[in-house]
C-alpha cells in the first residue's frame, strides 16, 4: 500500500454498529447443522497441529529429512497460521465470512494434496505453509460465523461446542496419525483431509449465510493493507522467536534480533492503527475491561496449559514408559471430559448460573488443581495423572468458552472476524510461549542435576501458577466491567 508522507489525524471512536442481516430471534433456522459443518472444518485444521509429530521417524527415513527439515515441517504450518490470523479475520469482516471460509477450505485442501504427494522436504514445507494460510482463514471465520447465526442466549453453548472441538482436535491428532501410519504410508495423514475439505466446500456453499461489515462501513475507507502487513510480519517474527528460543538459546543473536524486530514492528502496528481512519484492529477495544480481562486470561491460560501438556506427553513416555500411541490414548480423558461437558450443555448452564467472572475463576482453579495433581501424584502411576486430566478437562470446559464469549461479545458484530483472529492469535502465542518457558524449566532442572521427574513436576507447578494468575486477573477485570456497566 502507498501511504502519504503524513499520517492521518487520530481517529474519533465510532460508537455506532453497522446493521446486521435480519435474523429470527432464535437465530438461523439451520444453525445447529451449520455449526456441525464448520466444526468439522475446524477439527481438520486443528488435527494438523499435532498429527505430523507421529510421522517424524517415517519422514526422516523416507525423505532423508534432517533435524532442521523436521522442525520447519512442523513449524511452517503454525508459524504461517499464527502470523495471518488477525489479517484473515479482518479480510473476512470486509469481504465476507462465507467467501473466506470457502477460500480457506480450498487452500487447505489443495495444500493437503500437495503435502500428501510431496517427494522432497522442500515441497512438504511449502505445502505445510500453504495449509497454514487456509487454516488461518478457517479458524477466524468459523468462530465469527457462530456469533452470526446464533442468538445471544445460545451463543455460550455454541461456543462451548466450538471450544470442545478445539480440545478434541489437539487430543486425537496423535491417535489418528498413529492409526493411519500403522496401515498406510506417511502421505495419507494429509490426504485424509481432502474428502473433509470437499464435503465442507459443498456444505458451506449450500448452508452458511454470507455475513460481513455493513456496506456503509466497508466503503468508509480502503483496506488497511499496511496494518495487515505490519501485523503479519510482527506476529510471525514474535512466534518465530518463541519457537527458536529453546533450540538456539534465548540470548543468542538470532533470537534476540528476531524478538527485537517483532517488538518494533508490532509497536509500529499499534501506532498506525491508532492513527488510520479505518483500522484493522481498533485500539479502543482495549478500553473495554471485558475485552482486556478475557485477553489476559487467554494468554495466561494457554501459556500454562500448552506448556504443561507438552511436559505431560514427555512424562508419560520418558517416566512412565508408554509408547507414543499409548501416551496419546492416556491423555484422551482430558478431551473426553471437555467434550462431555460442552456437548451436553452443562458447562454453558453452569457458566450462566455463576456468571462469567466466577465461571472463569472456577475453571482456572480446577485446571490448576489438575496440574498440581499431575505434578505431585503422577510419579506414583497413572492414577494421579488421570485425576489431573479430568480436573483439567472440567476446567477447560468451563473457562475457555466463557473467555472466548467475553472477547467476542465485547467487539461489535461487524468486527467478529477480527475478534476471532485476536482470540486465535493470543492462544497460539500463549501456547508457544508456554512450551518454550516450561521446556526451559525442565532443561534447567536436568542440567542442575535433579531428576527428569522432578523437572517435569516443577514445570507443571509453574503452569498451575500461570493458570491461576490468568484466571483471577481475567475474573477481576470482568467483574469490574460488570459493576461499571451496572
Amino acid at each position: 500500500m502507498s501511504a502519504s508522507p503524513e499520517l492521518p489525524a487520530p481517529r474519533t471512536p465510532q460508537t455506532s454498529q453497522a446493521p446486521q442481516a435480519p435474523q429470527a430471534p432464535e437465530g438461523h433456522s439451520r444453525r445447529w447443522l451449520i455449526l456441525g459443518v464448520i466444526c468439522l472444518a475446524q477439527l481438520t485444521v486443528l488435527l494438523d497441529n499435532t498429527v505430523l509429530n507421529v510421522a517424524i521417524p517415517s519422514l526422516t527415513r523416507l525423505l532423508h529429512a534432517g533435524t532442521a527439515d523436521i522442525q520447519w515441517m512442523i513449524n511452517a504450518y503454525s508459524l504461517v497460521q499464527s502470523g495471518l490470523l488477525l489479517t484473515a479475520g479482518s479480510a473476512a469482516d470486509r469481504f465476507g465470512r462465507k467467501k473466506m471460509l470457502l477460500a480457506g477450505l480450498a487452500v487447505f485442501g489443495t495444500g493437503s494434496l500437495v503435502a500428501g504427494l510431496a517427494d522432497s522436504t522442500g515441497q512438504l514445507i511449502a505445502a505445510r505453509a500453504g495449509m497454514g494460510i487456509g487454516g488461518a482463514l478457517l479458524i477466524t471465520t468459523t468462530l465469527a460465523v457462530v456469533m452470526q447465526i446464533f442468538a445471544p442466549a445460545e451463543q455460550p453453548k455454541a461456543i462451548g461446542i466450538w471450544a470442545a472441538v478445539n480440545s478434541l482436535g489437539f487430543a486425537v491428532g496423535p491417535l489418528i496419525g498413529g492409526f493411519v501410519l500403522d496401515h498406510f504410508w506417511w502421505g495419507a495423514i494429509f490426504l485424509i483431509n481432502i474428502p473433509v475439505a470437499v464435503l465442507g466446500l459443498i456444505a458451506v456453499a449450500a448452508l452458511v449465510p454470507e455475513s460481513k461489515a455493513a456496506p456503509a462501513e466497508a466503503r468508509g475507507g480502503r483496506p488497511d493493507l499496511l496494518g495487515a502487513l505490519l501485523s503479519t510480519v510482527g506476529m510471525t517474527a514474535l512466534v518465530f522467536a518463541v519457537i527458536s528460543g529453546p533450540q538456539h538459546g534465548w540470548t543468542s543473536p538470532r533470537v534476540l534480533a528476531t524478538a527485537a524486530g517483532a517488538v518494533l514492528v508490532l509497536a509500529l502496528f499499534a501506532y498506525w492503527e491508532s492513527r488510520v481512519p479505518d483500522p484493522m484492529l481498533d485500539p479502543h477495544f482495549f478500553r473495554d475491561r471485558r475485552f482486556t480481562g478475557a485477553v489476559a486470561g487467554v494468554v495466561l491460560i494457554t501459556f500454562g496449559m500448552g506448556g504443561a501438556l507438552f511436559l505431560l506427553t514427555q512424562h508419560l513416555q520418558l517416566v512412565l514408559g508408554y509408547g507414543p500411541l499409548e501416551a496419546g490414548v492416556r491423555t484422551a480423558p482430558l478431551a473426553l471430559t471437555v467434550v462431555a461437558l460442552n456437548f451436553s450443555g452443562l458447562s454453558a448452564k453452569w457458566a450462566g448460573k455463576l456468571g462469567t467472572p466466577v465461571a472463569i475463576a472456577l475453571g482456572m482453579v480446577l485446571m490448576a488443581a489438575g496440574l498440581v495433581s499431575i505434578a505431585e501424584l503422577a510419579s506414583a502411576g497413572y492414577g494421579g495423572t488421570l485425576l489431573g486430566l479430568v480436573l483439567i478437562g472440567a476446567g477447560c470446559a468451563i473457562a475457555n468458552p466463557a473467555m472466548a464469549h467475553a472477547i467476542m461479545s465485547a467487539i461489535p458484530p461487524d468486527k467478529a472476524g477480527v475478534g476471532a483472529g485476536i482470540n486465535g492469535t493470543l492462544a497460539e502465542f500463549g501456547n508457544g510461549l508456554g512450551v518454550a518457558v516450561l521446556g526451559a524449566v525442565l532443561s534447567s532442572a536436568v542440567v542442575s542435576g535433579r531428576s527428569l521427574s522432578a523437572g517435569l513436576g516443577e514445570g507443571q507447578l509453574v503452569g498451575a501458577a500461570a493458570v491461576l494468575a490468568g484466571g483471577f486477573l481475567a475474573a477481576g477485570l470482568l467483574r469490574r466491567a460488570e459493576r461499571t456497566a451496572a
